[in-house]
């Protein structure tokens, strides 16, 4: 981690809850970084599990509400135009963009373990004047296993919460499995209402 990140994160969570929900309204730094961080602090009693994992979910919902608020008002010009600046590249807007054409609203749920379209498929969902409290459900619905899932990863490690990302690969892998058995039984549950109805 290079100094300047690490000093920014030192300062960041250092903030305690204000941090871990700043740390991750922004993004400046992964979510998955600020929040293992985060567990190392809990582990040295300076911040308490549960109110970590409510900042992660106030932050980590905030931010997608801009996201969504972007696809919403501003629509495909702006991503175009000031994408790169927030991180949003096109190409994987256009994924999420399918995916949510695909497999409707329910995607945004089970997009948020997916590194590619994670933070892109908020987009789709503004664009789609999806329900803002339906959207803010899934948000927060995928948010609670992420944040506690880094949270106790960091706190576990402890000093060597650095070495979060080869720590967390096998759980990341059982949840995209977990999320992926939901989609699909989701799917079906979609297509046997459907032609139910018809």
């Amino acid at each position: 981690m290079g100094t300047i990140i690490s000093a920014l994160l030192n300062w960041i969570v250092g903030l305690g809850y204000w941090g871990i929900c700043l740390g991750l309204m922004v993004e400046v730094i992964p979510s998955e970084i600020v929040l293992s961080y985060g567990g190392f602090m809990i582990s040295r009693g300076e911040i308490t599990f549960v109110g970590a994992v409510i900042a992660g979910l106030i932050g980590g919902t905030i931010q997608q509400w801009f996201i969504y608020w972007i696809g919403y008002y501003g629509g495909r010009p702006f991503v175009k135009k000031f994408g790169k600046y927030i991180f949003l590249h096109e190409k994987h807007v256009a994924i999420a963009e399918g995916w949510f054409e695909k497999y409707g609203s329910g995607v945004v749920f089970f997009a948020r373990f997916i590194p590619v379209v994670r933070q892109a498929i908020s987009i789709p969902a503004g664009l789609a004047k999806m329900n803002f409290a339906k959207f803010t459900f899934y948000t927060v619905l995928a948010m609670i296993p992420w944040s506690i899932l880094f949270l106790y990863l960091g706190m576990t490690l402890g000093d060597n919460w650095r070495a979060i990302d080869e720590a967390a690969a096998p759980y990341i892998n059982i949840i995209a499995f977990g999320a992926l058995v939901v989609g699909v039984v989701f799917l079906m549950y979609k297509f046997h209402k459907k032609r139910k109805g018809a």
